[in-house]
């Protein structure tokens, strides 16, 4: 589905023999959001992704969780991701870059971004456990792998340090928030530009 003229907002329905999929996102909102995935520690996470960017996102996701959570997470952050890009348009106008490091007590992590159209993912962290509650942490990354995949993202992610799993988590995906936040804003010096000298970003 296209996205509404005159708006930065998409709409994606995803289905499979594991998943369905509906994700509604509006680049242009105040971080609101209506999430459902079933998993639990994910969906706090994609609220977190929300509030921070301030995308207004409605996420409903049914997978197997019966087998695990991964088809239910990859398959989410590809719709995610499409919305994005389709909401996105020709990425006329974008800040385009952004980068910054966020902590959250003992944690530190660093997030940097392109919007470029050409998808990229360097994701670089350790986690003290395999599981927080019952989400496996090696998903963090898948999550972020589809996401950028399917958004057009070039995205490096770094946990510079911290010990608990909960907090590199949770600093992985704010940080992210706050990058695709800010490379995503309307930069009114070029508002009616692709911020690319190449006049393209694919």
């Amino acid at each position: 589905m296209a996205h509404t003229a005159g708006r930065r907002d998409g709409v994606v329905e995803r289905a499979t023999k594991e998943t369905k999929v509906r994700v509604r996102v509006d680049l242009d909102g105040t971080g609101r959001s209506t999430i459902a995935t079933g998993v639990g520690f994910f969906d706090h996470m994609l609220e977190q992704l929300s509030r921070h960017s301030l995308i207004d996102m409605d996420v409903a996701t049914e997978g197997d969780l019966h087998i695990d959570d991964h088809h239910t997470v990859e398959d989410t952050g590809i719709a995610i991701g499409q919305a994005i890009r389709q909401a996105l348009g020709e990425r006329r106008g974008i800040r385009r870059y952004a980068s910054l490091d966020l902590a959250m007590d003992e944690c530190l992590t660093r997030a940097a971004i392109d919007v470029s159209g050409r998808p990229f993912l360097v994701f670089r962290a350790e986690f003290s456990r395999a599981k927080i509650g019952s989400f496996d942490t090696e998903l963090v990354r898948e999550f972020f792998q589809a996401l950028a995949q399917n958004a057009g993202l070039t995205l490096h992610v770094e946990n510079l340090y911290g010990d608990n799993a909960h907090h590199v988590a949770e600093t992985c995906f704010k940080a992210v928030a706050r990058v695709l936040g800010q490379a995503i804003e309307i930069d009114p010096r070029q508002a009616d530009l692709v911020p690319s000298t190449k006049g393209l970003l694919a």
